[in-house]
């Protein structure tokens, strides 16, 4: 069955309510005609009980899945007519016993393992979600964009749901009112890392259990041994589990995560460029560092990117602070003289925007609620016009473009977007594991030590690569 002229019937009937079985011949199934979006999943466990949820609610048939762990098998076999999906712990074998059918796969894989089997959907007509940060390396975040270009009828999204929420779009529509003048600054902090970063490769092997499968696990990375997770009592008596790597502490070690950066700066920077349009960064640079980048990310650090002038604004400059500084204190900005007047405080994670006429406080992780401050001069403003359509959901406009109910750029967190935001973020980790400030060109290329770039990109491990590749 050829997938494309599959995926054209489904588009088809989304739109026209009806079709003759007898226009389709090649496309009818043993089982008969099925009218619903068929989805596979790179991952079901953790955070991907979020998308197997969604798409359970939103009607997509479950064909095959991908999940190193067998214990979170469940997540698909135990949804309501999903039980005889077919499982795999290798995303690979899903693609090559499954490709012809799928419509839709979702990857929700640790960092280091979200290109190869997001490239292989892409390239072969597949639509594709995956989840933030979008890749794990700076170059491959290119190779997705150029991979959406050259696939002009697949639906992508990267998942980071603030993106489909009002926030970003309120503090748009301030800026577009000449509410703080132009922008010259954006400060964004975070609460993380809550895993541990700061520290070297912990020694020693472990049995790998059986219902893990490690080599998977692994995929594009350079392999090493399994450690389990320990055992140890908290402060309350409770016996408690702390993994290295799987389930959860993989995202503080260089090989598989991406730290801080990686976990939230697709949320808590993205109206950034949702608002700014920046392109690449002209220069990215570790201001301070607690220690230096070793098998894990420093325990916290400070970093600054210049973004370049464009015909419709002035050139901006970006600080992201994260984690902690050697005397235990926190990586933040400084509060403001228009917080400090009203006896408030920076909240705990949030953006500052900084203009010529003023500044706003944009709160939490997704670009929540921006306000002018301080409250006088909100007051004062008013609410901005409204310029932007408001979405219906992040899962949800997704969808919706991949069955043809709306254009392909209604998923908005598409790969033309979130694929250089995406290289842009991985630039702080690279300037971080560099040691060192990076110059750039338009084209994201770094140009003040090239040999730089080759920490930009990491050969996959033999056979982890993509198994189709098309730019």
């Amino acid at each position: 069955m050829n997938p494309i002229s599959r995926r054209q019937f489904v588009k088809g009937l989304t739109a026209a309510g009806a079709a003759s079985t007898l226009s389709f011949p090649s496309i009818i199934r043993a089982q008969g005609l099925n009218e619903k979006l068929q989805v596979g999943f790179v991952a079901v466990g953790g955070r991907a009980h979020a998308h197997t949820q969604a798409c359970h609610q939103h009607g997509l048939h479950c064909v095959a899945f991908a999940e190193v762990d067998k214990r979170r098998w469940g997540g698909v076999l135990e949804k309501e007519g999903w039980e005889k999906a077919t499982g795999y712990t290798d995303w690979r074998e899903m693609f090559k016993n499954h490709g012809d059918e799928l419509d839709v796969v979702f990857v929700t894989t640790p960092d280091h393992t979200h290109f190869a089997p997001s490239m292989t959907a892409v390239s072969m007509g597949i639509h594709c979600y995956t989840e933030k940060p979008l890749t794990w390396s700076v170059k491959e975040a290119q190779l997705l964009t150029a991979a959406y270009k050259a696939n002009p009828k697949v639906v992508t999204q990267m998942g980071n749901q603030g993106h489909s929420m009002q926030g970003w779009r309120l503090a748009y529509e301030y800026i577009k009112a000449d509410a703080i003048g132009d922008v010259t600054e954006f400060h964004t902090w975070t609460n993380r890392p809550v895993w541990p970063q700061g520290g070297d490769r912990k020694s020693g092997s472990d049995p790998v259990p059986d219902h893990l499968d490690w080599d998977a696990w692994v995929g594009p990375a350079p392999m090493r041994p399994y450690l389990a997770p320990d055992r140890w009592v908290d402060t309350e008596g409770e016996t408690r589990r702390r993994s290295y790597y799987h389930p959860f502490a993989w995202r503080g070690i260089v090989d598989f995560g991406s730290g801080a950066l990686g976990d939230m700066a697709c949320h808590t920077t993205d109206g950034i460029y949702a608002i700014m349009n920046p392109g690449y960064a002209a220069t990215a640079e570790p201001l301070e560092m607690t220690g230096p980048v070793t098998d894990q990310y420093p325990a916290g650090m400070k970093v600054k990117a210049t973004y370049r002038a464009t015909k419709d604004r002035p050139g901006f400059a970006t600080y992201w602070y994260e984690g902690k500084k050697a005397d235990g204190t926190r990586f933040k900005p400084d509060t403001p003289e228009e917080l400090l007047s009203e006896g408030r405080e920076l909240p705990f994670t949030g953006n500052l925007v900084v203009g010529t006429k003023g500044k706003m406080l944009v709160t939490g992780d997704y670009w929540n609620g921006p306000q002018l401050i301080p409250s006088s001069r909100r007051a004062e403003f008013g609410r901005p016009p409204q310029l932007l359509e408001r979405s219906p959901g992040h899962h949800k406009e997704f969808i919706m473009a991949c069955k043809g109910e709306k254009p392909r750029e209604f998923s908005q967190s598409n790969f033309s977007y979130s694929g250089p935001m995406t290289a842009n973020i991985q630039l702080g980790n690279l300037c971080a594991r560099a040691g060192k400030k990076l110059e750039l060109n338009e084209e994201g290329v770094i140009t003040n030590d090239p040999s730089i770039n080759e920490l930009a990109w990491r050969e996959p491990r033999e056979g982890w690569g993509p198994l189709v590749q098309k730019i």
